[in-house]
């Protein structure tokens, strides 16, 4: 089930670019939770994007930044595929943009904007999820929009994402300036820094 390229990130808490992983869509519904429609989502659609950002090497999860609407899946998927942390300033949380993401990768200033295509998820989907958001639902009107939800997100994963999507190139764009305090995200400060030639060991 949905495997991406490789990430990469640094090899320990102060060290150097070079720890190559794979993100499978397992581990995403790990550390989210539980597998939905909207996980599916966010995966297919920031996946494709990543992939024009990085179209023949690993995905460097210490040079992006993204803003993701606030959908708890959303926002999950763009947390672990990217590596962006809110703390750092790399990670935004808006429902004022237009799209699903825009994520931008920080040495170049490349950004791509990732949208859903109209018509492509069900209305109910949104109709019915506004009504369990307010609570509104009976027990058997949840267990129905978890029926469509998974309905939805398998017909999803059977689509060509370039017909689902729509990624667009955001040109001359700039980077929110940060409401709050960030910090220095050490571990990525030696990333790259040279390699000891006559070091063999380690702990």
């Amino acid at each position: 089930m949905l495997l991406w390229s490789g990430v990469v990130d640094t090899d320990f808490s102060k060290g150097r670019l070079g720890n190559e992983q794979v993100v499978s869509f397992d581990d995403l519904v790990t550390f989210h939770g539980h597998w939905c429609d909207g996980l599916v989502v966010g995966a297919m659609g920031l996946g494709e994007a990543l992939h024009i950002l990085y179209p023949s090497a690993p995905i460097d999860r210490t040079d992006l930044r993204i803003i993701s609407r606030s959908s708890p899946c959303l926002t999950d998927v763009a947390v672990m595929l990217t590596g962006a942390r809110a703390q750092f300033g790399t990670f935004l949380v808006s429902d004022t943009i237009p799209v699903l993401y825009i994520v931008q990768r920080i040495s170049d200033g490349r950004a791509i904007s990732v949208a859903l295509r109209p018509g492509v998820k069900p209305t109910s989907v949104d109709s019915l999820g506004r009504l369990a958001v307010q609570q509104l639902l009976s027990p058997c009107g949840l267990d129905s929009l978890q029926v469509i939800e998974e309905h939805f997100g398998k017909d999803l994963l059977a689509m060509d994402p370039k017909e689902a999507f729509i990624i667009t190139e955001v040109p001359a764009f700039t980077w929110p300036a940060n409401s709050g305090p960030t910090f220095t995200k050490i571990d990525i400060l030696n990333k790259n820094a040279a390699r000891c030639a006559s070091s063999t060991q380690r702990p």
